[in-house]
Formats: structure tokens, C-alpha cells, sequence
């Protein structure tokens, strides 16, 4: 299944309808990211039916030009983020992966890889700036809708707002908790907790293609 016709159907509900409302105002008015037609790339670069993992990001990167529509990944040519670049260390750390000179992740969504943030839009320099909108029950009503497939996903939830979605999720699905990737928390139990290749083991115990975790240079 594709999300379109899941989406339509999101769209149509009262709650998406205030937030779009919203959302078409702060997009006239004031520098808002990702670009508006970039919004929903999460949903076109990975199908419903191929998700294999989802990342749980916060809200998007709130700087010019990072933002494109993918929880934790930034535009080719844009420097890597901090959060970013301790996964990068991480994956080092567990697979032995070399810290790619991007931080483009796009290969990872071709694969399966459900990279979602729990908000979808921010103002420039306002972290948080568009959270209790809307966005967290459209995101909520996301993860419920995968939590629905039969096959086992694998859920990576890093930090508090994350780590608060595991009660939705169901045991037949592997859910990995940790703190967040960033500078202020990385070393606070994201480092060392391997859940690349845990990931793996679990796609694999479960005759799923493994995902290619590195990132090529461009």
C-alpha cells in the first residue's frame, strides 16, 4: 500500500484541517522548514508496505536549507548536523561504518528506513516553534497506522519525546529506547547502545533484508 489514500483521508479530519489553517499563514508570512513541498517526503521516499525501521526524530532542522522533509537528515552540501554526526559515531562504534563526508539519508529511506519526526514543520531559528498544532496527532496517528502491520518493525525511539510513543507499540514489533543523539545527551546512554546492529539481528531473525546502514560519500 502507497500512503496516499491514507493521507487523503488524514487530511479530511477537523484537527488536520486547524493545523493547515495554521500552517498556511506561517508559510505566507514567515521562513518556515522544511520548504512546504518538502514536507512530506518521509511518506514518498518510503512506501507504507516497505518499512523495515523507523527513526523518531523531534521537529526539523531549523536553520536555511537543512530541513528536507527526513527526520535527522539535511540537503547534500550542508554540513552535518551535531545530532547527526554522533549516529555517524555510533554506527562506527557498531559496525564499523566510516563517518560519511554528508549527511544525506535519503539511501536509508530507499531501503525502509521510515525517517519521521513527531513535528513536521518549524519556523527558522524556533525549535519547537510549530509543536501542539496538530502535528503530534497526525504523527501519532502515523505510528499507530504502522504499528498496525503484521511483519515485526523495528522502532528506534532516541530521547524523551521518542521514548513517550513506546506504549502505542506492540510486542510483536522491536522497540529500542535510548537517550537522544545530541550533543547535550549523546553520552548519556546513546553511546554504546548499538541499535544499528541489533536492528539488523532483528530484521534478519525475521527473513527481512538487512539494512545498509552506511552512508556513501558524494
Amino acid at each position: 500500500m502507497m500512503w496516499e489514500e491514507w493521507l487523503e483521508e488524514e487530511w479530511q479530519k477537523p484537527y488536520f484541517k486547524e493545523l493547515s489553517n495554521f500552517l498556511h499563514e506561517e508559510y505566507a508570512h514567515k521562513k518556515i522548514y522544511p520548504p512546504k513541498e518538502k514536507v512530506f517526503t518521509a511518506f514518498k521516499a518510503c512506501s507504507y508496505e516497505d518499512i523495515k525501521v523507523v527513526i523518531l526524530g523531534q521537529d526539523p532542522y531549523h536553520q536555511t536549507n537543512q530541513a528536507h522533509g527526513l527526520s535527522f537528515s539535511v540537503n547534500k552540501g550542508i554540513a552535518i548536523p551535531p545530532s547527526l554526526l554522533n549516529i555517524y559515531k555510533e554506527l562506527q562504534d557498531d559496525l564499523g561504518l566510516f563517518i560519511p563526508n554528508n549527511g544525506y539519508l535519503m539511501p536509508w529511506a530507499k531501503q525502509g528506513v521510515f525517517l519521521l519526526n513527531t513535528v513536521m514543520s518549524v519556523q527558522d531559528s524556533k525549535p519547537r516553534s510549530h509543536a501542539n498544532k496538530g502535528w503530534e496527532i497526525f504523527t501519532d496517528n502515523v505510528i499507530k497506522k504502522i504499528n498496525n502491520k503484521k511483519e515485526g518493525i523495528v522502532f528506534l525511539l532516541w530521547g524523551r519525546d521518542a521514548r513517550s510513543k513506546a506504549n502505542m507499540i506492540d510486542n510483536h514489533h522491536l522497540v529500542l529506547e535510548a537517550a537522544h543523539p545530541s550533543p547535550l545527551s549523546a553520552y548519556n546512554g546513546f553511546f554504546g547502545c548499538k541499535h544499528f546492529s541489533k536492528a539488523n539481528k532483528f530484521l534478519k531473525d525475521n527473513r527481512h533484508e538487512e539494512i545498509d546502514w552506511q552512508i556513501p560519500n558524494i
